[in-house]
């Protein structure tokens, strides 16, 4: 491998040591909107099929820093407390590219007349890849390094709780439960680790025009920092979402989603980053696309709520 190549990686590796164990999982700005795709006890609770694309560009101005795309489908079935959900995610940062396949299946209970308590597993695929530029040098073909720790498919599970009112909500879950290390020659990050996440939020309604729903998501990752966002929302007209957006000591932004037709909702948000890195990028963008078809009528009005 060129000695040019082997630095940019290693440069990548090594030298953002907390970007690379703290991205084990992508983050997102909108995550009020993209769920599913950290708690699989999500899957259905809003009684009809949605179908969810996000594509959030980070960093920008850094060379090989994360791009992610995801799409997610999940739905209830009628008459039943089963939800299902699938979650495709593409994350790349850097040379290395992750791809994950998940299903979700979810089981609802009635707690009370208030609470609506659901469940939720989620088990799936992620393959880890590097660039085709660097593995079709002719010093890396057989290179036991490269060979061991990427272009490999890993299971994992995941499961979550997801507890829900009229007015408020609450998540807890782990996506991934499962650590996965490579133990090389040299020191190298573990390509997955286990993260946790905790989340809610309270929906406020001022009048039929206007409504306040402040949110939040707590993630936890074995070895990295815990990442906090917090969220004020506004929706007016029940057709336009404004929000400011914090993430601690890391970003300042805010977001806009309109919901243009009684299926179809685009969002777009742009993050500020107050980072050691903020020198050296422009921000982060982030595109949200989602379609909702009514297979049947649901019984709660679910789709500005939670």
């Amino acid at each position: 491998m060129r000695i040019d190549k082997k630095i940019q990686y290693l440069k990548i590796v090594f030298l953002f040591p907390v970007i690379v164990m703290s991205q084990q999982l992508p983050q997102f700005s909108q995550y009020m909107f993209n769920t599913i795709a950290i708690n699989p006890a999500y899957a259905g609770t809003r009684e009809e099929l949605t179908i969810a694309f996000l594509n959030r560009n980070q960093w920008v101005g850094v060379n090989g820093a994360p791009v992610t795309q995801t799409l997610t489908l999940d739905s209830s079935f009628p008459n039943t407390k089963l939800g299902a959900g699938l979650s495709i995610i593409n994350d790349k940062l850097g040379y290395e590219n992750t791809t994950s396949i998940y299903a979700d299946v979810s089981y609802t209970l009635n707690v009370n007349y208030k609470y609506i308590l659901s469940f939720g597993i989620k088990a799936g695929i992620s393959k880890y890849g590097l660039d085709s530029e660097l593995l079709i040098d002719p010093d890396a073909i057989g290179d036991q390094y490269l060979d061991k720790i990427f272009n490999n498919w890993k299971p994992n599970f995941g499961v979550g709780i997801y507890l829900r009112s009229e007015d408020l909500f609450f998540g807890l879950s782990s996506p991934r439960l499962f650590d996965y290390n490579n133990k090389t020659s040299i020191e190298y990050v573990a390509i997955e680790r286990a993260s946790y996440y905790l989340n809610g939020g309270y929906m406020l309604e001022f009048n039929p025009q206007l409504s306040f729903k402040p949110t939040f998501l707590i993630k936890y990752t074995n070895g990295a920092p815990i990442s906090i966002d917090i969220t004020a929302n506004f929706l007016i007209q029940e057709k336009l979402w404004v929000g400011a957006a914090y993430r601690l000591n890391d970003a300042l932004g805010g977001y806009v989603s309109l919901q243009a037709t009684d299926d179809i909702k685009f969002g777009y948000a742009y993050e500020f980053i107050t980072s050691a890195i903020s020198p050296y990028t422009s921000g982060s963008h982030e595109l949200f696309m989602s379609y909702q078809i009514k297979l049947f009528e649901p019984d709660c009005d679910c789709e500005n709520k939670f």
